[in-house]
């Protein structure tokens, strides 16, 4: 098993990472009868993709003998009504300083390592994804 999802009433769930023990809660968002206050199952779908993205991209830089330290993605989700689903996922990338000089070739085989994270592959293909890599692009 990989993690325990407890309901804990008023529509949030605590959820346990069994391996190292960690946690976090979900709520539902204020658009469906939830408080918003925490992170949306839906909100952590597109999360995800960000992570994803950012740690296979991370295990490729260290490779190359650079760490990608500072990256920052801002993650937009979009919602569809008919029926309610995730309908859009964009990511903005944010690259600090220490990377903007980086060769156009590591550069190109990051966007690639990231556009082919194990997320990305299990997006359905209604989602539309859109991803702006800032001064990658």
């Amino acid at each position: 098993m990989t993690s325990h999802v407890v309901y804990e009433g008023s529509l949030r769930t605590t959820c346990t990472h069994l391996r190292s023990g960690n946690s976090f809660e979900t709520d539902a968002p204020v658009d469906n009868n939830g408080k918003g206050e925490r992170f949306s199952p839906t909100d952590l779908l597109a999360t995800s993709l960000g992570t994803c993205m950012i740690t296979v991209m991370g295990i490729k830089a260290r490779s190359m003998g650079f760490d990608l330290e500072g990256v920052k993605i801002e993650v937009l989700k979009t919602m569809k009504a008919e029926p309610r689903r995730v309908s859009g996922i964009n990511l903005t990338f944010h690259i600090p300083a220490s990377l903007k000089g980086l060769e156009a070739s590591k550069i190109k085989t990051l966007r690639i390592i990231g556009e082919n994270c194990p997320v990305m592959k299990s997006i359905h293909p209604d989602i539309e994804v859109q991803i702006d890599w800032g001064s990658w692009a």
